[in-house]
């Protein structure tokens, strides 16, 4: 078993191997995840792809604690970062109430929060109250009712020199490391150079500090839409659909429990 992450490890992962991370929702999952992934997010992406949800702005505290505890007990081994849900850090007292009941009420190594610059005094209210921080720039999924839509950041001089002002506001208010969204590749490059943190990419190239994918999208099993930065490792989806099946079938004819199967 791998030995586990650290906030100091993965500071010092910066310029060396990329970091693996993933999201994960339960313990089984997590579990099977732990052996190959250096930290697992439990990511508010929950609230689509576990709730069905059209976007994660739904999603509760109570829900993040919950599916926190069960990722928690799956990968003991693993650095678990908890999403905090949209609108649960809106000033710094209820994010810091908030962060409290994660480490209070879970065994999660850090919470992750959406926003440069403009939230860099909760980050800094958070790590100063003994909270680890990973940060989230880019595009913001918590705020795509008011962006109107998923929208690549990156795309002129000024919104590059925007994220990158953001990458240190974050890093300066202490932050240990940062998710980077849906941004131009070069761009993603040139923020990741700019911090002497680990600026982990989504839908931002390879030339970050690591990567992170939602695992229902990376193994198959989400079929309603691909995003273009996300690669299929397995056809999930119909695997599991033809296993249901072929149990369906045996079922119908009573070929299912066989005598190997029956006490």
């Amino acid at each position: 078993m791998n030995k586990k992450m650290t906030i100091s490890s993965i500071k010092k992962s910066k310029g060396l191997a990329p970091l693996v991370m993933i999201t994960a929702y339960d313990a089984l999952f997590a579990s099977l995840f732990e052996e190959s992934c250096d930290m697992i997010l439990v990511g508010d992406s929950l609230n689509m792809s576990f709730a069905g949800k059209k976007d994660t702005l739904s999603a509760t505290m109570d829900q993040m604690i919950y599916h926190t505890n069960a990722v928690c007990n799956g990968a003991k081994n693993s650095f678990i970062v908890c999403d905090m849900p949209f609108g649960t850090y809106t000033n710094k007292e209820d994010a810091l109430h908030n962060s409290i009941k994660v480490f209070q009420q879970t065994n999660a190594d850090c919470v992750k929060i959406e926003g440069g610059g403009d939230k860099a005094d909760i980050v800094e209210h958070l790590t100063s109250n003994g909270i680890a921080v990973c940060g989230h720039i880019g595009l913001l999924p918590q705020s795509v009712r008011s962006e109107g839509g998923y929208k690549v950041k990156g795309k002129t001089s000024a919104e590059c020199l925007s994220l990158i002002a953001d990458a240190r506001a974050i890093e300066d208010a202490g932050a240990f490391c940062m998710v980077i969204e849906g941004v131009i590749a070069e761009v993603a490059q040139e923020v990741a150079a700019s911090v002497d943190i680990p600026v982990i990419g989504i839908g931002a190239g390879n030339k970050v500090d690591g990567q992170v994918l939602v695992f229902s999208d990376m193994l198959g099993l989400f079929e309603a839409f691909t995003p273009k930065f996300v690669k299929k490792y397995m056809d999930g989806a119909s695997l599991v659909k033809e296993a249901v099946k072929s149990y369906a079938g045996e079922v119908k004819v009573r070929d299912f429990p066989a005598t190997e199967h029956t006490y």
